[in-house]
């Protein structure tokens, strides 16, 4: 599987945050924060109004308030805006447990992996842009093998959202401006001046002269985007977080190994789990490879959780995804979101109600986190009377954050084992009006009735559709010569020809 990681760019963000903060500030203005870069004034971030009127970052203050006399120019806040992409970055777990800050307003997310939760990779940018979009920020996003080449194509590409295929940095980055590889400012200076303005240019250049005169940082940020050269991101550990690590003399990779280290870590993070009285709901190991690079498991629970035991049993299922490459020289357990412990502790038992029983949440975890099992359902009581109205599917608590369900299997006795869902017709050959068939073909098989139990009255339901108001359904158990018992029911009461029209179905099986 490639490797591919999303770059989020938001061009306002110094600016939008700004105004958040002074939301006094008339929005017609134009907004320009400026900074001080050891000589002169300068402009850090404009918004759509400055920009407009020809303000660009990097411009000198004065430049800036000539082109736009009435520009409002604050001075910029750097630590709380960086303070703030941070909980932005935090906020991007959702989609993968791999984000990273590209200051001074960008974040890496390292999707590998994670688009087919989202349904692939393009609704995974939309879901991602539309959720920023609900909290007020105007974003830029794409998708590449690499992060210099993401950085390249979410600043300088020419749609808000670019999706580039496995192999494609070359042709992709070619026509964007060297300032998408993140050089320092003199080395950009100086390639314009000779010339070389374009990625594309530069590839084509002679590396030894270049990097004599610039340094062996350019052909390295080529490298990382191009691919040849890996870069990795620093993942970033949210604050207050429990995230135990150890590192290793020498490089493991043994599934015992790693076994033997998660065992530890956990028992770490349940300590503070319970020093807190809080539980777990997702957690993230981070196995740090001697290649540089991150590689992560995720595990989430159904409620909340802090027995090492129950944690540990899940990530040991989990060793055999882990990819150790050449050797694993750290790991990290960190506790990606914690919750309460509810009140009425922990579900027990499925079958039984002794002491030691297996535990409900346990069983419910193993399954969630197993390759392959897409969705996990109970049947929760829906207030109907009509059978197949009955009861509903209800997802099980999920590891999203979202208000729970509380898990209570309902079941009603007064219903078949088995019901069928639509009713299943069946041609009466004898019967009469007011009694059960006395005998019935149902799948091109006869069955003769011995032996029947009923009716049981139901009323369609008329507040759900209006086309059931008067409809009568009368209800039998009834037992055919073979021992079989079926659950049958007559459409009308068989005197009203409102009430239905005495056609006969089977609804289950006894």
């Amino acid at each position: 599987m490639s490797r591919r990681i999303i770059s989020l760019w938001l061009p306002y963000w110094h600016t939008d945050l700004w105004r958040r903060r002074n939301q006094d500030e008339p929005a017609e203005s134009g907004l320009a924060l400026h900074t001080h870069d050891g000589r002169r004034h300068v402009v850090a971030a404009a918004d759509r109004v400055a920009r407009a009127g020809g303000v660009v970052p990097g411009m000198a203050l004065t430049h800036a308030r000539a082109l736009v006399p009435d520009l409002s120019a604050p001075l910029l806040d750097v630590d709380a805006d960086r303070d703030a992409l941070e909980r932005l970055a935090e906020w991007c777990l959702w989609l993968s447990p791999l984000v990273a800050i590209d200051a001074p307003d960008g974040i890496w997310i390292d999707s590998t992996g994670c688009d087919h939760l989202q349904g692939g990779e393009a609704p995974m940018l939309d879901t991602l842009a539309g959720r920023l979009a609900s909290l007020g920020l105007t974003c830029r996003l794409s998708l590449a093998e690499t992060p210099g080449a993401a950085h390249a194509l979410a600043r300088y590409g020419r749609n808000d959202r670019i999706i580039l295929s496995a192999g494609g940095q070359g042709a992709a980055l070619a026509a964007l401006p060297v300032g998408g590889l993140r050089l320092a400012g003199q080395t950009e200076e100086g390639l314009q001046r000779l010339g070389l303005r374009t990625i594309g240019a530069l590839q084509a250049a002679s590396r030894a002269p270049l990097t004599r005169r610039f340094g062996a940082d350019l052909m390295r940020r080529l490298d990382q985007a191009m691919g040849t050269v890996f870069e990795p991101i620093q993942p970033l550990r949210p604050r207050d977080a429990i995230a135990p690590r150890r590192s290793f003399v020498e490089p493991i990779g043994t599934a015992e190994a790693i076994a033997t280290v998660i065992d530890v870590l956990v028992d770490d993070a349940a300590q503070e789990l319970v020093r807190r009285g809080l539980g777990a709901r997702l957690i993230d190991l981070r196995c740090e490879r001697v290649d540089a690079s991150v590689q992560v498991c995720r595990v989430g629970l159904a409620a909340p959780v802090h027995e090492a035991a129950h944690i540990a049993g899940l990530l040991r299922e989990r060793i055999e995804t882990i990819e150790p490459g050449f050797g694993i020289e750290a790991m990290q357990l960190v506790v990606v979101r914690i919750e309460p412990i509810p009140a009425d502790g922990r579900m027990r038992g499925l079958l039984a109600a002794e002491h030691g029983a297996e535990d409900l949440g346990c069983l419910i975890d193993r399954l969630r986190n197993r390759e392959g099992i897409e969705q996990i359902y109970r049947l929760a009581e829906a207030g109907s009377h009509l059978p197949e109205r009955t009861q509903v599917r209800v997802a099980l608590p999920d590891t999203s954050g979202r208000k729970r369900n509380p898990i209570a299997w309902q079941w009603s006795a007064q219903r078949p084992a088995r019901l069928f869902s639509p009713p299943e017709p069946i041609m009466v050959l004898s019967t009469l009006p007011a009694d059960p068939p006395r005998l019935f073909v149902w799948r091109g098989e006869r069955h003769r009735v011995r032996a029947a139990d009923g009716p049981e009255r139901i009323h369609g339901e008329w507040w759900h559709d209006a086309d059931e108001y008067g409809a009568v359904r009368d209800y039998w158990v009834v037992e055919d010569d073979e021992g079989c018992r079926f659950w049958l029911f007559r459409q009308g009461d068989g005197i009203h020809g409102w009430s239905g029209d005495l056609s006969w179905f089977v609804h289950g099986v006894l």
